[in-house]
């Protein structure tokens, strides 16, 4: 698939559609993991949309990312029963074991770190999910493993 064939699709798919650029922008951003601003100028082009406006959806939505997340996208749900079962202790665990801050992403583009709102499991808090493996009940000193299991399974990615 070309670099910016996603956005031709979704431009050609949703233009004649009202209301229908946040779709358009689910699907490029479902298929590469984020919306490059290559897309968003074809989307733009294609839609007949103004490239501002899409910035100004992008940039509103915090579920939009402009930058490439990692190939582990590593979210701390922050919902309350995570917050009151210490999930901020959780989160400063991640960004001590993967080096990185909350919101980042490591320079080998290998781990993304992010606070999510709640992922709906409160009877499993504090709850962390990584490419959509669930991980309940998680204390400071299980974050390590966690981590150690995911650096081995980005490893296996890259092969």
């Amino acid at each position: 698939m070309a670099d910016t064939e996603v956005a031709v699709q979704a431009a050609n798919k949703w233009k004649r559609k009202r209301g229908s650029l946040i779709m358009a922008l689910h699907e490029i951003q479902e298929v590469k993991g984020y919306v490059p601003w290559e897309d968003a100028a074809v989307l733009a082009e294609g839609m007949g949309v103004p490239l501002a406006r899409i910035y100004e959806v992008l940039t509103f939505y915090n579920f939009f990312k402009l930058e490439a997340p990692g190939k582990a996208v590593v979210s701390v749900c922050t919902g309350t029963a995570c917050y009151l079962k210490g999930n901020d202790k959780i989160i400063g665990e991640f960004e001590k074991e993967l080096g990185i801050k909350e919101g980042d992403t490591d320079a080998e583009g290998n781990f993304h770190l992010q606070s999510v709102r709640c992922v709906g499991c409160c009877g499993l808090a504090p709850v962390t999910v990584i490419n959509g493996k669930t991980y309940g009940r998680i204390t400071i000193a299980d974050v390590k493993g966690i981590v150690d299991e995911w650096k081995q399974n980005v490893a296996e990615m890259k092969e």
